[in-house]
This record gives structure tokens, sequence and C-alpha cells, in this order.
């Protein structure tokens, strides 16, 4: 036989092999890296996720906090993983739309060193007041807020996080001044709004929403466009200030150089996932929506844009550069 033909036999016999190999991702268990505390929405919708994606998958996923750095710690280690798709990061807005104009230099770049896998789920936020404080509604707290400028004061979750912009956003859309009171996040925020220490705060609206149906704290607006699933007695910002969206969200991202076919069943597992009926109920009881469904080729676009939106908060308010 020919050394050509010989060739040609052996490739052939090569293909069945090859194409095994090519399905049998995953090989071993996905770790999927959350870059805040466990107990938080962003943990607690990574949890919901990779339930339902070990069920599709068969193996493990595990979902291990990485805390530390405002999520830079997390997101570099993801940037320097081996890109086989078994190591994702979970972002929340911060990480990929927020970190980069606050930081003077990151040790990764959202968009060359990482490749976008799904937009998983919007969450909304919601302002809400101590009921001692003498508002109830948002024209309400605007009124008040340009009678005592600078003296009213809102918690927040740390300088530079999405709670603290869009508490700016508001801000400077309503022509007011308040006085941030900066949190190590957002939970022990909340508590000293009900507490009565501070007036007012943005806050993750399934953290919120207890406080809100037991009357320790009174809710003003929620920061999307649209009404809340899940509270849809609480009306948008945008209803008195036109243009005002701090919507957060979080994303599924891998390591730059993950191979497409992997992006792809990972991106289809993910979509499958957050089209479950359960998966959506599960998020809506925490005031959450599932991500409309992105093609992967529209995530970058999308990923642009909102380094473009939140990096302009971040200008206006002056924290550029400031880390």
């Amino acid at each position: 036989m020919r050394p050509r033909s010989l060739l040609c036999v052996v490739a052939w016999l090569l293909i069945p092999a090859l194409a095994c190999q090519a399905e049998e991702f995953p090989a071993r268990g996905i770790t999927l890296i959350v870059p805040l505390a466990p107990g938080g929405s962003v943990d607690i919708v990574a949890r919901i996720i990779g339930q339902k994606l070990r069920e599709r998958l068969g193996k493990d996923v595990i979902i291990e906090n990485r805390t530390g750095g405002s999520t830079v710690i997390a997101a570099s280690a993801v940037a320097r993983a081996t890109p086989d798709g078994h190591t994702l990061l979970f972002s929340p807005t911060s990480t990929l739309a927020i970190n980069p104009t606050v930081y003077k230099k990151l040790p990764y770049d959202p968009l060359k060193d990482f490749a976008p896998v799904a937009l998983v789920a919007i969450v909304p936020l919601v302002l809400v007041v101590n009921p001692g404080l003498p508002v109830h509604s948002l024209p309400d707290l605007i009124k008040l807020a340009k009678e005592k400028p600078g003296q009213l004061s809102y918690a927040s979750g740390g300088v530079g996080s999405t709670l603290h912009l869009a508490a700016e956003f508001l801000a400077e859309l309503a022509g007011i001044a308040w006085r941030q009171v900066p949190y190590k996040g957002g939970a022990p925020a909340l508590n000293d709004v009900v507490a009565g220490h501070v007036s007012a705060m943005f806050a993750d609206i399934g953290g919120a929403l207890p406080q809100i149906r037991e009357g320790n704290v009174r809710a003003l607006g929620v920061s999307t466009r649209a009404r809340v699933q899940s509270a849809p007695e609480i009306a948008p910002i945008a209803d008195w200030i036109p243009g005002y969206d701090a919507t957060t969200w979080n994303m599924a991202i891998a390591p730059a150089a993950t191979p497409e076919d992997i992006l792809t069943k990972l991106h289809q597992e993910i979509g499958a996932v957050t089209g479950l009926p359960e998966v959506q109920e599960r998020l809506a009881h925490l005031g959450i929506s599932a991500a409309e469904a992105h093609s992967r080729t529209e995530l970058r676009p999308f990923l642009e844009a909102q380094i473009d939106r939140w990096g302009g908060i971040v200008r206006r308010v002056g924290l550029a550069g400031s880390e």
C-alpha cells in the first residue's frame, strides 16, 4: 500500500476516536468560581444554576467562593485558568463593567482575557428608606434631599459597588446631594437602614423584600425600567426619572482561549437551565429574572455597552482610577 493511501486509512480510522474526544466535555467536574461571599444573591443564583447543570451534564459542578480585592482575585484566577471549560467565573456587574474604570490597572482585561459564555440573570435593585423618614415616594425623597442638601445619608455595599453607583446615578439625574455611608457588603448596610442609623439605600431586591414585607423599610422604586414580577407594586424609578436604569446582572464567563465548541456547549446548557420553569420560579422568588436568551455573538457587544454605561457613571462620580 502506498504511504499516502496508508495515511488516508489511518486518518479515516481515527475519525471516530477524535469525535469521541470532542464529545467528552466535560471530562471532569466544572468549578464555578463566585467572587463574592456565600449567601448573597450572586452566590444563590450560581448554586441554583450549578445544581441543574450537574443534573444535565452528569458531572459535579463545584461552587467555589473566592472573595477579596473587590472580585479582582477571583477574576484574575479564572483569566489564568486552563482554557478547557472546566473553570468558569460567575461574574456580577462590578467585575466586568465597573472595575475596569475604577482601577488604574487590573490584572485582567474584561474583553481580551475572557470569553462570555451566557448572560444568566437580571438582578434589580430597590431603593428603600427607613420608615421613620417622612417620605412615601421618590418625589418626596427628592424634595427632602433638596431641602436638606448633603444631610441625608445612604448606605452602600462599598465605594464603587453597584449599590453606591446606583445612588450616585440617581443623585445626578435628580439634582440632589446626599452622603454615602459605605459598608462591607449589602447585608450589613441594609441592617443599619432597618435600625435607622442610615436613611436610605439601594439594595438587592432579594434581600430587601422580606424587610419590605415586614414594614422594616419602605420601598420607593426599582432600578429596572420595568416592574419586577415578584414585587409588581413597586414602580420603576424611571417612571419619575426618565433614563434611569441601574440594572445589574450575572454572567458566566470562561478564559479567552477556551475552544469554541466548548463555549457553545456551555452556552446551550446554561441557556437550557435558565429556561426551566422551576429555575425561573426560584429566581422570581428572589426578585431576580432569568436573562432573556442572547446568542453568544450578542454577549460581547452587550458587555462593551455595559462597560461604557457603568464606566461613565464611575467617571462622573469621580472614582475613575481611584484604586
